[in-house]
Formats: C-alpha cells, structure tokens, sequence
C-alpha cells in the first residue's frame, strides 16, 4: 500500500466518524430520552434497551449505509455482517447493564448512558473495518 492512499484512508475514516457520530447522536438521543419515559412508565430497563436497541440498529444501518459509509455493493453480505455486529453491541451493552446495574448497584440510567459511548464506539470499528470495509484499489 502506499502512503497517499493510508493518507486518503485516514482522512475518509475520519469524515466516516463524523458523520457516524451525527446519525447516532441524533438517533441515541431519541432513543434515550424513550429510555427514560419508557422505563418510567412502562417497563424494565434490560426489556426496554432490548426494544430500543432494535428499533436503532435497523436505523442505523440504512443510514449508515447510505450516508456514513456510502456502501453500494450488496445489502445480503453487509446485512449479514451488520446483524452480527449490532448482536455483539447488544450483548456488550447487555453485559454491561448486568455487571454494573445488577452486580455493582450503579443506577440504571447512569450505566446506560455511558453504554451509549462504549457501544458506539466499538459498532463503529466494527461497521468500519468489517460491514462496510472499504475495498482497496485494484492493482494494475
């Protein structure tokens, strides 16, 4: 690889970033403010982040396909690998409401705000470098 494109790699994964982190402020912040009325009212924090995180991964993929990554090859193997990644962000965000809500005795809404970051991040390595990695250019 040489080094204008690294360059052009990092400056594209950089604009990636922003734009991800626009799409998910603007639908992590609908969402949590859901998670707040909706375990007040209604149901358990683990079932309530469970309806929500679904509802925000078929969201998230349409936009972040579309906007952020701008992926045009087919949705097949991008769905496949998206639908494992958002599964291993459930279970992180999962595993972290059980160790520091059930075991540690942290508050519910503490814990899951600070799970919005952790699982943020770790979605976008993973849509970055796995869903939608972009294809290297073809040698001539």
């Amino acid at each position: 690889m040489n080094s204008n494109y690294l360059q052009s790699l990092n400056h594209e994964t950089i604009h990636q970033f922003i734009r991800y982190a626009l799409i998910g402020l603007i639908t992590n912040s609908l969402g949590f403010g859901l998670y707040f009325v909706i375990t007040y009212f209604f149901s358990t924090p683990k079932l309530t982040m469970t309806l929500l995180y679904a509802l925000g991964s078929i969201i998230s993929f349409l936009a972040n396909r579309r906007f952020t990554f701008q992926h045009d090859e087919q949705i097949g193997t991008s769905g496949i690998r998206f639908l494992l990644a958002q599964v291993l962000g459930y279970l992180l965000n999962l595993s972290l409401l059980f160790i520091f809500v059930d075991y540690l005795g942290y508050k519910h809404q503490i814990v899951q705000a600070i799970a919005i970051f952790v699982v943020a991040i770790f979605l976008f390595v993973l849509s970055r470098y796995f869903v939608f990695a972009p294809q290297a250019p073809h040698k001539k």
